[in-house]
C-alpha cells in the first residue's frame, strides 16, 4: 500500500501527515547553517523525505506550498520561486518514487538526483530573474547544489537506510477502511 491508499483510506490522517511535513518545510526554512559565503537551508532533507514518502498531491503541498510560505514569514522575496521549484522538485521525486513499486529505491534515487536538478536549475533562473543579474544567480549557484546534494543524500538514508520506508508502508497498511 502506497500513500495514494492511504488518502482514500485515512482522509484524516493523510491530511495530518501532509501539515506535520508542511510545518517542517516551513520551519527549516525559517534558518540557514551558516557557510562559507552564505547559508546552508535544510528544507529539502523535509522535501526529499516527503516526497518518497507521500503521494505527488501531498509532495507538492509540502515542498511548494510549505516553502512558500517558510518564504513568505522569513524572507518573502523569492516565495513565488520557492512555490514552484520546490513543488515540482517534489512531485517529481514523488513520481518518479512511486513509479514502480518494487524497485522504490531506483525510482527515489532517480527522483531526488532530477529533482536536485530541477532545483538547481529553477533557484539559478528565479535569482537571475528577481534580482535583474546572472552574477548574483552564479555566485549563489554552489550554495544551491550543496543544499539539493544535502537534501537528497540525507531524504535517501532517512527513507531506506534508517528503514523509515518501510515502517511508513506498514503505517499505511494499519489504516481503517
Amino acid at each position: 500500500m502506497k500513500s495514494e491508499s492511504l488518502r482514500q483510506r485515512a482522509p484524516v490522517r493523510w491530511l495530518t501527515v501532509t501539515a506535520v511535513f508542511m510545518a517542517m518545510n516551513i520551519a527549516l526554512s525559517s534558518f540557514g547553517m551558516p557557510v562559507p559565503g552564505g547559508r546552508l537551508y535544510l528544507n529539502d532533507i523535509v522535501i526529499c523525505t516527503a516526497a518518497i514518502l507521500l503521494d505527488p498531491l501531498c509532495a507538492f503541498a509540502v515542498g511548494g506550498i510549505g516553502a512558500f510560505l517558510g518564504d513568505m514569514f522569513f524572507y518573502p522575496a523569492p516565495m513565488f520561486v520557492s512555490l514552484v521549484t520546490h513543488g515540482l522538485q517534489a512531485a517529481v521525486i514523488s513520481l518518479c518514487a512511486h513509479a514502480l513499486p518494487q524497485k522504490r529505491f531506483s525510482g527515489a534515487v532517480l527522483g531526488v538526483t532530477l529533482g536536485a536538478i530541477i532545483m538547481v536549475v529553477g533557484y539559478s533562473l528565479g535569482r537571475a530573474f528577481l534580482y535583474s543579474t546572472p552574477e548574483y544567480a552564479i555566485l549563489k549557484l554552489p550554495f544551491q547544489i550543496l543544499q539539493a546534494t544535502v537534501g537528497a543524500v540525507c531524504g535517501i538514508v532517512i527513507c531506506f537506510p534508517c528503514r523509515i520506508a518501510k515502517i511508513w508502508d506498514r503505517w499505511c497498511q494499519s489504516c481503517s477502511i
